[in-house]
């Protein structure tokens, strides 16, 4: 092992295998560049949504959406995630890389799989959605690039799990890995499920474009295929959680309350996490009610009880680092004198609310089989999982990026006052887009119809004036969310390109942690969070309230006959 091949971290004290960084930094890169691209179609989807506005015509707008969901719910977040899992193994461990030269086939897969599958996408033959459930067709190239995707990320996934054993072998760490990493592997873990379910129902889905199967069920087709397309999301919520964890570590020094107890919590991830995806077929008729039952109550819950978990240890680490640093006073005083100035912690906190409050009691409800009838095929859907992904996900990758760049790329922020408002502008656009959909969608609006007035239908229905609303605040909540994600875009590309090199320890706003505190952690000795406790009740109660009255709501469609 040759010492030339690492450097070390003036901040962190880590050492970095330079391969390691070299494709830290290639997939970030490419996430940055496909989000940009699936933002740019999520925009035009909501102005065509916006009725008076309504941008583009049909067949544009399902190429359109088609683009947005494949950019931004699998490239963006996938090409982020795999530089997560390298930094979590290789950096965070002290390790060498293994295989870099599997690392970089697999990344060369993952970028021809994604460009391959939106070249089909824009010839405008397959737009099919991010469903693309059959019959509909698209051509060949739109699934054998998902299938290329698929693959490479899987050869990423098991350059990670070799990283592992190569810094068990070397002894580049002491005792149990950290947390972070911890929560990186059960990221890993479940993508292995999610992206091998991928293969399995789109490879004969190819075969079946190019005529070599007859036929594909379209049933069979549902369930396998929402191992992947739910489960995806499942290894964003384990591998945002882990970014929680590193922020909070990196910024405040913050240690978890219990780290058997986070430790878990991402177990029951690994347990219980994939079977929200039963959520997406409890109208499926060829189903049984007993399959729905189980997937949507006794064993959901312990996924929920592993967020929850989360919910309280994350802030409750914050609340206790603060509280060391003198901020005693009254309940939430050490959240008043958190670092909001600083654009990751910003990030991080805002995607930990918004996860927690939209998408965690959304999630919930739309999980909860009676409820579900009301709402699946409706824009309470995508505001659900705008909530998740983008509030939660998206938001976290983005506070984290202000922590990567001058570590990873050591180059230092070019706007800091840009970066500094960025996560409130782009948390404002898409807590609006979450909480509009959901209630365009409560008042029964369709998820996937092109034009609500039906302007050419012989049959017309007439929605609330309230829907109107509720979709042009959905597009002025996109439109900001657009400047957020621009202002991220931007100062990352420029950062990068022309931001000044960073050879001295990068000065966090927040008193920085000791050496690698995100890769060593250890329980907090004596625990006092009543601020955490104060506001994990306010959840609780906006959860209960919300829960029934969507009970509510169902209990008013049973006298129909």
């Amino acid at each position: 092992m040759a010492t030339e091949a690492f450097r070390v971290c003036p901040t962190t004290g880590l050492k970095v295998y330079l391969n390691a960084q070299s494709l830290i930094k290639a997939n970030a890169v490419a996430a940055v560049v496909f989000l940009l691209i699936g933002g740019l179609f999520g925009l035009s989807v909501a102005l065509t949504r916006w009725p008076a506005i309504h941008l583009l015509p049909a067949n544009w707008f399902y190429l359109a959406l088609t683009a947005h969901g494949f950019n931004v719910l699998l490239c963006w977040i996938i090409f982020f995630e795999v530089a997560v899992l390298y930094f979590a193994s290789a950096v965070l461990l002290n390790s060498r890389l293994a295989a870099p030269r599997v690392a970089w086939a697999a990344f060369a897969l993952m970028l021809i799989g994604a460009a391959a599958t939106n070249v089909a996408v824009l010839k405008g033959s397959s737009s099919v959605m991010f469903t693309s459930y059959p019959p509909l067709r698209a051509e060949p190239g739109f699934y054998l690039g998902l299938i290329l995707f698929a693959v490479g990320a899987l050869a990423a996934v098991a350059v990670f799990f070799g990283t592992l054993v190569i810094a068990k072998e070397e002894k580049t760490y002491q005792g149990s890995v950290p947390l972070v990493t911890f929560g990186a592997i059960t990221a890993a873990i479940i993508a292995v499920f999610t992206l091998a379910s991928g293969a399995i129902i789109l490879i004969p889905t190819f075969l079946w474009s190019i005529g070599l199967v007859d036929n594909i069920d379209p049933l069979m087709y549902k369930l396998v295929w929402w191992a992947m397309g739910h489960s995806s999301q499942q290894i964003n919520v384990s591998a945002h959680v882990a970014v929680w964890y590193a922020i909070a570590a990196m910024v405040l020094g913050a240690k978890p309350i219990s780290e058997k107890v986070s430790r878990t919590a991402f177990l029951l991830y690994i347990l219980f996490l994939q079977l929200a995806s039963a959520h997406h077929l409890l109208v499926e008729p060829g189903i049984s009610s007993e399959w729905k039952v189980f997937n949507t109550s006794y064993a959901m819950y312990l996924a929920v009880l592993g967020s929850m978990i989360h919910g309280m240890t994350v802030p409750g680490a914050v609340e206790t680092a603060q509280r060391e640093r003198g901020y005693t006073k009254g309940l939430f005083e050490w959240l008043r004198k958190a670092p909001w100035g600083n654009p990751a912690f910003a990030g991080f906190f805002m995607s930990l609310v918004l996860f927690g409050f939209l998408g965690g009691i959304s999630g919930v409800v739309m999980g909860t089989e009676q409820i579900n009838l009301l709402m699946h095929n409706t824009l309470y859907a995508p505001g659900h999982f705008h909530a998740t992904v983008v509030a939660g996900t998206t938001l976290a990758f983005m506070g984290v990026t202000y922590l990567v760049v001058p570590l990873i790329f050591q180059r230092e922020i070019m706007f800091p006052r840009m970066a500094k408002w960025q996560p409130y502008v782009f948390a404002l656009g898409v807590a609006g887009i979450s909480l509009f959909m959901m209630g365009a969608g409560t008042l029964g609006v369709p998820r996937r119809h092109w034009d609500i007035t039906f302007s050419d239908a012989l049959l017309h229905y007439d929605y609330p004036p309230s829907a109107f609303l509720m979709l042009a605040l959905n597009g002025l909540s996109a439109i900001a969310a657009a400047v957020g994600g621009g202002m991220y875009i931007v100062n990352v590309v420029a950062s990068v390109l022309f931001g000044k090199r960073v050879d001295t320890p990068l000065k966090l706003p927040a008193a920085p942690p000791p050496a690698a505190a995100v890769g060593s952690y250890g329980s907090v000795a004596h625990v006092r969070i009543p601020g955490t406790v104060v506001l994990v009740s306010v959840f609780f109660v906006a959860f209960v309230l919300y829960y029934f009255v969507n009970w509510k709501y169902l209990s008013e469609v049973w006298p129909m006959r």
